[in-house]
């Protein structure tokens, strides 16, 4: 044969677990016939009986190796010379050896010659790329990633997708094996520029391939078990801490405790263990949603005037030692907007998320997904004041009776909406700007992410005739790029049925 003959095809490797039910020479030759009649180009069989019983009944090439467990060498696949000829008189195409640069019986170049001089094919089974330089250089025909990862340390999980790119570069002949298990991982190898690739264990080795499988199902079986309880959800905001179990959309118990803001957050993960020690046993993770960025289980502020916080203070940990179970923390928008989605007035559609309170946070639902990181601050942007200051500084709650205390009055947002309902002309003008930039935001949204509604919620979004303020001031728009304004159907609640969701389906 030549090398090219088995060039953009698939190998089967059809060895199975030695001393297993399938380790007979009639299961071999089985494997082998039905790997080719399913369009496999040739097949990777262990010893020299194998290979002599499979022969005549196997069409398509055979690669040959013969395992040894040495006391004086970590070499196992192929380390004699003897084992090459004899694999090479049993009928083997292609002799595989272990070529890693270990302490071994035969070099190299010895295993080379002694399948030359019988007119087989070579194929150098490497564990880096210093191997393949070296089998190459020996006169290998091809060189395969076979021990990436498994000549000392522990054993990997996925397979050298880089092995194998790396290969591609010194030569077209890399053959691409090791812990290739999925179809997905075996055209991912065929991407990085392997000449073909070999699959074993989840074709051929049935035991392997069903433990995976059980493995998989207990997991989803536990999960689901765990599911049936209620989640510890937790939404600390800039003056108080909503705290919940909840049962998917359904608020069991609820307590609310201040948000003492000079007290930082040990205090109020202290204060929030103290206030749930009660419920001990009764749920089994946590959601937590916070102001501010988390990244990697760790909260930090993006505008310190909402809740100042530390930056990356690691709140998954110290959250998860308080309350012993696991803890899943996300960004208090961002759990909102899942929590629309998933339960409330998002119905399962695109939407962005937008609360407006202490601050203004937002969260994105775009084909069934949340946007996590940075995405949805809309708060943050500073467009509106030419870079001055956050959107959030001159329209949210802080914002309001700020002007409030401008304009000579003393009173916070509540008082402010109060007064304009009443028809006080200062109140309502204050309430009036905060709406105009609000609307000038819905405005941007629908034009950049084209959501199917934005859904506006918060202490200060959901204050009477808020909304109706800014849907007035989007008046006279085409109606393609109006947009769909509706109220959060969770109320204050959405943050807490969101976190509990996001904790439930990550666990």
């Amino acid at each position: 044969m030549k090398p090219e003959d088995i060039k953009s095809s698939l190998i089967v490797s059809c060895q199975p677990v030695p001393d297993g039910p399938m380790d007979d020479a009639r299961f071999v030759i089985g494997f082998a016939n039905a790997a080719a009649a399913a369009g496999a180009r040739a097949v990777r069989i262990e010893s020299v009986d194998y290979v002599k019983a499979a022969r005549p009944h196997v069409t398509v090439p055979i690669i040959g190796i013969v395992k040894r467990d040495l006391d004086d060498s970590p070499v196992r696949i192929t380390p004699f010379i003897a084992d090459v000829e004899a694999l090479a008189d049993a009928g083997a195409d292609i002799i595989a050896f272990d070529a890693t640069d270990r302490i071994r019986p035969a070099p190299v170049e010895a295993l080379v010659s002694a399948a030359r001089a019988r007119g087989k094919l070579t194929m150098a089974d490497c564990s880096s790329l210093d191997d393949a330089k070296r089998a190459l250089a020996a006169g290998v025909d091809f060189v395969g990633t076979t021990l990436s990862g498994y000549v000392g340390g522990p054993e990997p999980v996925e397979p050298d997708i880089a092995l194998i790119s790396a290969m591609r570069a010194l030569t077209p002949y890399v053959i691409a094996e090791g812990r290739i298990r999925t179809p997905e991982q075996a055209a991912r190898a065929a991407d990085a520029g392997a000449l073909a690739v070999v699959v074993g264990s989840a074709i051929t080795r049935t035991e392997h391939s069903t433990a995976w499988f059980r493995e998989a199902i207990e997991a989803a079986f536990s999960a689901r078990g765990a599911a049936a309880k209620p989640v510890l959800a937790i939404d600390i905001g800039g003056t108080k801490t909503m705290i919940a179990l909840v049962d998917h959309d359904k608020v069991l118990e609820e307590r609310v405790v201040g948000t003492r803001r000079a007290d930082g957050p040990d205090a109020w993960l202290d204060a929030i263990a103290a206030e749930t020690a009660g419920w001990t046993g009764h749920f089994v993770r946590a959601g937590i949603a916070v102001t501010g960025f988390v990244e990697a289980g760790s909260w930090s502020a993006l505008n310190p005037a909402t809740l100042g916080i530390p930056d990356n203070y690691p709140l998954v940990t110290h959250a998860r030692d308080r309350l012993g179970v696991p803890v899943t923390a996300i960004n208090d928008a961002q759990a909102a907007a899942w929590g629309e989605y998933r339960f409330g007035a998002g119905r399962g559609e695109d939407i962005v998320f937008l609360t407006i309170s202490t601050g203004i946070g937002g969260g994105i639902v775009i084909n069934g997904r949340l946007a996590s990181g940075l995405a949805g601050h809309f708060g943050l942007i500073r467009g509106p004041s030419q870079d001055a200051e956050p959107l959030e500084d001159m329209t949210s709650g802080l914002w309001i009776a700020a002007q409030a205390k401008a304009a000579g009055h003393h009173a916070d947002a509540v008082t402010v909406f109060a007064e304009a309902a009443n028809g006080a002309i200062w109140a309502k003008a204050i309430v009036e700007r905060s709406a105009g930039r609000v609307a000038l935001l819905c405005r941007d949204i629908k034009l950049m992410l084209d959501p199917k509604r934005i859904v506006i919620g918060g202490g200060i979004g959901l204050a009477p005739g808020y909304l109706d303020q800014v849907r007035s001031q989007l008046g006279g728009l085409n109606s393609r790029i109006t947009p769909d304004l509706v109220a959060a159907e969770l109320g204050s609640r959405a943050g807490i049925v969101g976190a509990a969701d996001l904790a439930r389906t990550k666990a």
